[in-house]
């Protein structure tokens, strides 16, 4: 009997061949595409077909408050139950579903026969909040399938670098379909927009669909026997965390980090094509660039011997770099609207540096406390959707407040704030932060920045 346990152990221990692999890395395709064009064109598409700042934003919180509280139940249920696979394309048909009824119209509209504003909020409103369901289902069923599919560490890395380049091609994919759809499709109208909108959605899911097959035609549901922290086994209570600095350090600097990222994102479109007055492709043409960069500057990054005074230097850079392309973003006339394509530049590098290093944070926190990383990730996660949230409305609300008192535009926009000046903020809050760390290279936890950060 000992014999045969050893030999399913060492067997577990292998490492999974190219195809698993590969199968594994694209499943999380529909996310990242979906929540690509969540991010950049949500808040700019529902403004285009007649909400209100205030309105577009109150969808858009829908969806991040649904976000994060199903983020914590999926990573409770699934820790209690298993079973990834059927969360994975539960959550799948939710995201496909509802996300053609954010993009492709108002199907509570065409339900009840009416166009009034309100059902337009409220129908926007509910299907943000089913997308976000979904799409919380899918990311936690996939992520926390890597630790229950293999004991072997390389394949473990394997599998995360794989998901992570699945997820730059998904964004690359998705300003490559908006280039082609705003050149074939010019808005003259409300229709053109609403076709616009809706040919990129549509293009979207059946993309990441088509993956999604790939997913689940190689991927096995994982064995939750073979991995010990895979087990219903005791967990850490939440109160371990709560008594450990660095949980509220590392909490404050994710947040931070996903507000400097996600608030510029959301607002970016309205930056280039309103204040600086650039053409129809520069919504699809800047991001690109960003997340191009973004991509090089991360595979740089994963190649790197970390310690804990590289990951607190290398934070700096990028809270830095934010800092002082942040204020140029903010200052930058229309005249000059071509210095936007380096400073995209810029701002796709500092995006990296400041990611990569708070997600390696995140592994130094937990360190060899397995039993607890699930409320570790989704506690962060769901400050992270939540602040966002939070952080859009009172931007969107401010832009209603400007409209209504009829403030000149100038440097006073809220797309100028959100893309350049907030995030500015942000990034010197995080150097703040970032000085006060105290990390240990000579300490076991600490052996988790040696691992790839590029997850």
């Amino acid at each position: 009997m000992a014999d045969a346990k050893d030999d399913a152990a060492m067997a577990e221990a292998q490492p999974l061949g190219r195809w698993p692999v590969l199968s594994y890395g694209v499943g999380h395709m529909l996310n990242d595409i979906t929540s690509a064009c969540w991010f950049t064109y949500l808040l700019l598409f529902l403004q285009q077909i007649g909400l209100a700042p205030r309105a577009a934003a109150v969808v858009m919180l829908s969806g991040q408050v649904a976000d994060g509280l199903m983020t914590i139940l999926a990573g409770e249920m699934i820790d209690r139950f298993g079973r990834f696979k059927l969360w994975h394309i539960g959550g799948s048909v939710l995201v496909g579903f509802s996300f053609s009824s954010v993009f492709g119209g108002c199907l509570l509209c065409t339900i009840l026969g009416t166009d009034s504003y309100l059902v337009r909020t409220v129908g926007y409103s509910f299907f943000a909040a089913v997308f976000n369901v979904g799409w919380a289902a899918t990311q936690v069923s996939h992520m926390s399938m890597v630790n229950c599919m293999t004991l072997n560490p390389t394949s473990r890395v394997a599998l995360a670098s794989c998901r992570n380049a699945s997820t730059m091609v998904a964004n690359l994919g998705l300003y490559g379909i908006a280039l082609g759809v705003f050149g074939a499709i010019k808005a003259k109208e409300y229709s053109d927009i609403v076709t616009q909108y809706r040919w990129i959605a549509y293009l979207s899911i059946f993309i990441g669909c088509c993956f999604l097959v790939v997913f689940h035609a190689g991927t096995k549901e994982p064995t939750l026997k073979s991995e010990p922290s895979c087990k219903k086994a005791a967990r850490i209570s939440w109160g371990y965390w709560f008594k450990k600095t660095l949980y509220y350090q590392v909490a404050l600097l994710y947040m931070l980090a996903r507000l400097i990222t996600n608030v510029s994102q959301s607002l970016i479109a309205f930056y280039v094509t309103r204040d600086l007055r650039m053409n129809e492709y520069s919504k699809a043409i800047i991001p690109a660039i960003i997340f191009c960069c973004s991509f090089f500057v991360s595979i740089v990054l994963q190649e790197i011997k970390w310690t804990s005074r590289r990951l607190k230097s290398l934070l700096t850079v990028g809270a830095t770099l934010w800092v002082i392309s942040g204020v140029a973003v903010f200052v930058l006339p229309s005249q000059m609207n071509s210095l936007m394509y380096p400073l995209a530049m810029v701002i796709g590098a500092a995006n990296a540096l400041v990611m990569v290093t708070t997600i390696g944070l995140e592994g130094a926190l937990v360190g060899e406390d397995l039993n607890g990383c699930a409320f570790v990730y989704g506690s962060l996660s769901f400050l992270d959707k939540i602040s966002c949230g939070i952080a859009l409305f009172a931007l969107e609300s401010y832009e209603d407040t400007m409209v209504s008192y009829g403030e000149t535009r100038g440097l006073n926009t809220v797309s100028r704030y959100g893309t350049g000046l907030i995030p500015s903020c942000f990034a010197v809050l995080s150097l703040v932060v970032t000085s006060t760390l105290r990390l240990q290279d000579d300490t076991p936890r600490a052996a988790a920045l040696d691992a790839p950060l590029l997850v």
